[in-house]
């Protein structure tokens, strides 16, 4: 049973130690973006925050199709089976090119449309605006990588995605600096020169996916994958991945929709949280990393039908998940002395700041527990819709109206708004440990594909 342990932790960490540092340089790509920003204006800071939302929202379509393609391809590569491996990539290619193709031309066509719906102040729908024009081509190449990613994570090669993504963003963060401030002669763009950084290093970020899946020996992900076609594959992907797609749609739509509450009440609020949200990225990279790498252990041994290891290796991803999430809340408390030097903000939005400090550690604790079960363990047996379904409620049925009275019918203070909003993953916790208890989601999912 030691040995055992040993094994899982040795694969879990594999997988996670490359996906924390990913999301390490992925968490310090928003702090670059807030520190240099923060040199140009409050008002720019706010701006980019509220637009980023329509990049929060792709990422979520992007993340949920991914979630599908290693929910299948995980299993199936336990099986090693290859070819269905590539049947699935292409589904999830064809969908994701799509949706990020409607977004770039909505953000680079209805800017100001988009930047209305989180605010009705002119100041940021001007800058936000400008910034999405900048930035809408990155969205049609960020989901196209990001399905190729998925695919090398669903067949453990991890590494890799960890060296693209890892060289696309340090690049992206030198032409922050050079777009930000008009570095090597070339004239300062501000906000925009952030939406171009991202649009270069998305661009190149692709050009590197394509390039590896050439070399890949394993198993073939290209382009042409797109072209295969198999009724009963495209089914199953439809049926597993369609709840975590939704999951991450209603989940991000919720947070985009926390934005807009807390847009319309003041920039202040808006700025605060963006710099908070700097620390939090930094304060989840491990506990997420290890709820989503687990994913694809977990799936690994079920697909090759050993249930009662992939229950063992549940349990163990749960309580280390748990712990890091733990020691993420005190990571950012710990934080508090440095927060003023990541940007100047006026009085009230630094108390602001000071209070969702507290607010955040609580929240981070609490998704720790719910994404390790949802993302993690629930997704490794294709059991996606449940996570779907409690967030539609605990969100769109209690968070949102709820913040939406408090804020504009009762008119409280926006901490207290956002302490109310963010107390969604607590309301749901109770009902997810019920269901992972009763073990409905230990199941092998593949088929027998001619």
């Amino acid at each position: 049973m030691i040995q055992e342990a040993k094994d899982f932790y040795k694969s879990l960490f594999r997988i996670v130690g490359p996906m924390a540092i990913q999301n390490l340089i992925v968490a310090a790509v928003t702090s670059a973006d807030v520190i240099m920003l923060g040199y140009v204006s409050q008002t720019a800071i706010a701006a980019s925050s509220l637009a980023g939302q329509i990049q929060f929202i792709m990422v979520m379509v992007a993340t949920g199709l991914s979630s599908g393609l290693v929910m299948l391809a995980a299993q199936y590569w336990g099986k090693k089976d290859i070819k269905s491996i590539q049947i699935l990539h292409g589904t999830a290619l064809r969908i994701s090119a799509a949706f990020g193709l409607v977004f770039s031309l909505a953000a680079m066509i209805f800017p100001e449309l988009l930047m209305l719906i989180f605010t009705d102040k002119p100041a940021l729908i001007d800058e936000g605006a400008r910034y999405l024009r900048a930035v809408s081509l990155s969205y049609i190449c960020f989901s196209i990588s990001q399905i190729f990613q998925a695919g090398f994570k669903s067949i453990e090669r991890v590494k890799i995605v960890t060296i693209i993504t890892t060289s696309a963003l340090l690049l992206n963060i030198c032409l922050n600096a050079v777009f930000i401030f008009g570095l090597f002669g070339i004239p300062k763009m501000g906000i925009v020169g952030v939406g171009m950084a991202t649009t270069i290093a998305r661009f190149l970020e692709l050009v590197f996916c394509i390039i590896y899946s050439k070399y890949q020996k394993d198993v073939s992900f290209k382009i042409q994958n797109v072209f295969l076609f198999n009724k009963i594959l495209n089914k199953d992907f439809f049926k597993f991945s369609l709840p975590a797609l939704g999951n991450e749609l209603v989940w991000g739509a919720a947070f985009a929709m926390y934005s807009v509450i807390l847009g319309h009440m003041g920039e202040d609020i808006v700025a605060a949280n963006s710099v908070v949200n700097v620390i939090r990225q930094l304060a989840t990279i491990m506990c997420f990393g290890m709820a989503y790498g687990g994913a694809v252990v977990l799936g690994k041994t079920m697909g090759s039908g050993n249930m009662e290891l992939a229950d063992r290796n549940a349990k163990r991803l749960v309580r280390s998940t748990i712990l890091a999430g733990l020691a993420g809340s005190i990571l950012l408390l710990c934080c508090y002395p440095i927060m003023p030097l990541l940007a100047d903000l006026t009085p009230t939005a630094a108390h602001y700041r000071n209070v969702l400090m507290f607010i955040n550690a609580m929240s981070i604790f609490g998704a720790s527990v719910n994404t390790v079960l949802i993302c993690g363990v629930f997704r490794a047996g294709g059991d996606a819709k449940f996570g779907f379904i409690m967030d539609c409620i605990s969100m769109w049925c209690v968070s949102v109206p709820l913040g939406l009275i408090v804020a504009f019918v009762l008119k409280l203070p926006p901490l207290w708004v956002y302490f109310i909003l963010y107390l969604d993953e607590f309301e749901k916790m109770p009902v997810i440990i019920i269901h992972y208890l009763k073990k409905g989601w230990l199941k092998n999912i593949t088929r027998e594909i001619d």
